[in-house]
């Protein structure tokens, strides 16, 4: 099955991984895919002589405007809990190494690495196209999963406000939507989040994948502190809107074992509702991974990709939709037992979530249920899926 690269390699961890950038996550610029030409880097003695500082030069972030053609991703993958996304951004300056949206840069002619957390495309005409969308004579309206492949709170969010004009038209035609994010800006926008939460229309979910703040600036380099995302939680629970904390990803070794932690903290600070999800390292996420493990991690490198293949069937990766979100075998279903224990204990996804209505949209004349799920119980697989995901909103 497609969705990863070459597993093992004699030279699995490079024996001199780069020297990470400050403020990056990505220790490398990996080529892409689709790059024709490969090439390959060479130590050629130079870099080791260099005194003149500790780390290489900062990279500065580049924004490009984007006049996209459309806005609306739909999928019909039977483990994820909705069928309709929209993404303001292509990349992400948060710079989460782990993040599995990387390989999407691949399609520019740009690096899944540094690239993508560097080299930001702002779809600056999202609103005008939504608003045209559902419009539509034959618009059937469904919830909206807002930032999947991008962090639509991302730094350059602050002044462009793409997100914000993207909210503001789903805020007047009553069209539901859940958001995900690792931003505190997020609480910019609880004038309209507060309103359609009133509605029934919106829901929110915080990733927090440690609360070590060392850590996690070495793992998402440019999202906000664990602190500051747990006070962003309380923010949106104090104003009414529906919240919960997503742990993803789960690593081994790194931040799975702070998984009972961060749940506590996530519901002292008012969440209602939690989700998990294994490490996933499509494509090009592998090595890049790889690379940050042995330039952050070398002494627990190795013991990480093992147990990661314990849980994947020996490969780095299966893209299988009935394991690729929390993987298989004994270890899997351990971690599955420690999350659901803590959740009960926790009193957390006890109401019922998942539900948005869509009876208030406001557009052309279309025919759709009153209330429905994020995603509807006929659009699902026949397989057995975890009690947990749809809660990943």
């Amino acid at each position: 099955m497609g969705g990863h690269m070459d597993d093992r390699s004699d030279n699995e961890f490079p024996i001199a991984p780069p020297v990470p950038r400050k403020g990056r996550g990505a220790v490398d610029n990996l080529q892409g895919r689709y790059e024709i030409a490969q090439r390959e880097a060479v130590d050629d003695g130079w870099a080791h002589e260099s005194d003149d500082t500790d780390f290489p030069a900062p990279l500065r972030t580049q924004v490009f405007e984007e006049r996209a053609k459309s806005i609306l991703t739909h999928n019909q993958s039977p483990d994820i809990p909705f069928s309709v996304s929209l993404n303001p951004y292509r990349g992400c300056e948060h710079g989460c190494i782990y993040c599995f949206a990387r390989p999407t840069h691949s399609y520019l002619g740009l690096s899944p690495g540094l690239d993508f957390e560097s080299r930001i495309y702002a779809k600056v005409n999202a609103a005008e196209l939504l608003e045209r969308e559902i419009s539509r004579k034959r618009y059937v309206p469904e919830p909206i999963a807002l930032g999947v492949n991008t962090d639509a709170y991302q730094p350059v969010e602050r002044d462009l406000r793409i997100t914000r004009s993207v909210i503001q038209v789903m805020h007047d035609r009553g069209l539901p939507f859940a958001a995900i994010t690792k931003s505190s800006l997020i609480e910019r926008d609880l004038d309209l989040l507060a309103p359609m939460a009133e509605r029934g229309q919106v829901m929110a979910a915080v990733t927090i994948t440690t609360l070590d703040a060392d850590l996690a600036r070495t793992l998402e380099p440019r999202a906000a502190t664990p602190a500051r995302r747990l006070r962003t939680i309380r923010a949106l629970s104090e104003a009414g809107v529906p919240v919960g904390v997503s742990i993803a990803p789960m690593i081994p070794f790194v931040t799975e074992p702070d998984m009972e932690r961060v749940l506590e903290a996530c519901a002292e600070a008012g969440a209602t509702h939690a989700s998990y999800i294994i490490l996933r390292l499509p494509w090009e996420v592998a090595p890049l991974f790889k690379n940050w493990l042995a330039a952050h991690f070398p002494d627990r490198a190795e013991r990480v990709m093992n147990r990661v293949r314990d849980m994947r069937g020996g490969k780095d990766y299966d893209s299988d939709f009935s394991k690729r979100m929390k993987g298989e075998g004994i270890w899997a279903d351990l971690l599955r037992q420690r999350f659901r224990q803590a959740v009960k204990r926790l009193g957390l996804n006890e109401r019922t979530n998942g539900i948005l209505d869509l009876s208030q949209f406001r557009g052309a004349p279309a025919t759709a249920a009153p209330r429905v799920a994020v995603r509807s119980a006929a659009t699902r697989s026949t397989q057995s899926r975890d009690d947990t995901q749809l809660n990943l909103f």
